[in-house]
């Protein structure tokens, strides 16, 4: 751990919390609770509804910008990470925190979230090519792309289209389908769609999902063979699922299109449910966790950077701009701990 931030608080006397989101969040308490709110009453995934994130004073132009900090690779904030606020706010959130990149969800990962209408010529994505044009970030990844038993390649189609237009070469995705051989096709196809576009679609290894580790998305890249798969590492699912850092080095050359930063506790929950919970509520902010991510970064070099680091509790107590400049300070202090510079 490089540095911790703020003051870890105690939450055994919270009671207002159900017996599931006190055992997560005491397990975690080491990091994720440093911004834990006065009441002491724990987030739930509901934290990204419509009516929470209504609260949420949107980023204009005319806020603050940070002191511009040297990236020693291109940094991009993920749309989980401030998902409190509307896309086009996070391309403002991104700017004036000091990132080069964004991330743009234009399928919702959850029924939980605020759905926006994202798909095509709408009024947000008009919003959000303008924040773009006014800030000059750039849009790294856009997402969910979720291949399930019933996913049809040509139904991807405007999908991708959306994404070109926002000027974005990689596209998130997760494999949903038990049957990794129909997985596998389908996702040879989607590839396949996406390449005029200029996409590349890398899976990401999540515990709870049917391609889980880096190894199983190895398998499947040697398979399909196609220049535009690859696979997308996350610290917290990495170590959850106890991949090895040879998976990383094993895998097809050209396969790392981008890599995704945050960091975990020591502590690891003890269901697949707890560690899907704590993966969409309670990250750390790079650096301040127990994940080795200077050893893991040696084996992600070059790679652009996407901090997915949501925490719900600092999400009732920071601002979606200050968490976004924090995030991006711990995470360069990582890099430059890497000897980067």
């Amino acid at each position: 751990m490089l540095r911790a931030r703020g003051r870890i608080r105690s939450l055994e006397g919270a009671s207002t919390i159900s017996t599931k989101e006190k055992n997560i969040m005491l397990s975690n308490r080491r990091r994720f609770l440093q911004g834990a709110a006065a009441t002491g009453v724990a987030a739930t995934a509901g934290l990204w509804s419509h009516a929470a994130s209504a609260k949420v004073a949107p980023v204009t132009l005319k806020d603050r910008n940070y002191e511009p900090l040297k990236l020693p690779r291109p940094i991009s904030l993920a749309a989980l990470t401030v998902l409190d606020v509307s896309p086009a706010n996070q391309v403002l959130c991104a700017a004036k925190a000091g990132y080069s990149h964004v991330g743009i969800r234009l399928v919702p990962a959850t029924p939980t979230e605020t759905q926006y209408d994202m798909i095509g010529d709408t009024p947000m994505i008009r919003e959000v090519e303008a924040n773009l044009k006014a800030t000059g970030v750039k849009v790294l990844d856009i997402e969910i792309l979720r291949i399930k038993p019933d996913t049809r390649a040509v139904n991807w189609k405007a999908f991708f289209e959306t994404g070109a237009r926002l000027g974005a070469t990689q596209v998130l995705c997760a494999g949903n389908d038990p049957d990794i051989n129909r997985l596998t096709d389908n996702y040879a196809e989607l590839c396949e769609l996406a390449h005029p576009y200029g996409l590349n679609l890398s899976i990401e290894p999540m515990p709870w999902c049917n391609v889980s580790t880096v190894k199983q998305q190895g398998e499947i890249l040697r398979k399909i063979n196609r220049p535009n798969a690859g696979c997308l590492v996350d610290p917290i699912h990495f170590y959850r699922a106890k991949n090895d850092y040879k998976d990383i080095d094993n895998l097809p050359a050209g396969s790392l299109k981008y890599c995704q930063m945050c960091d975990i506790t020591a502590e690891m929950p003890d269901t697949m449910d707890g560690i899907l919970y704590q993966a969409r509520n309670f990250r750390l902010s790079p650096g301040t966790g127990a994940a080795d991510l200077v050893q893991l970064l040696k084996h992600l070099p070059n790679l652009p950077i996407s901090i997915e680091a949501c925490n719900a509790n600092l999400a009732l107590t920071m601002s979606p701009l200050d968490r976004a400049r924090m995030y991006l300070e711990d995470m360069v202090a990582v890099l430059n701990a890497a000897g980067e510079h």
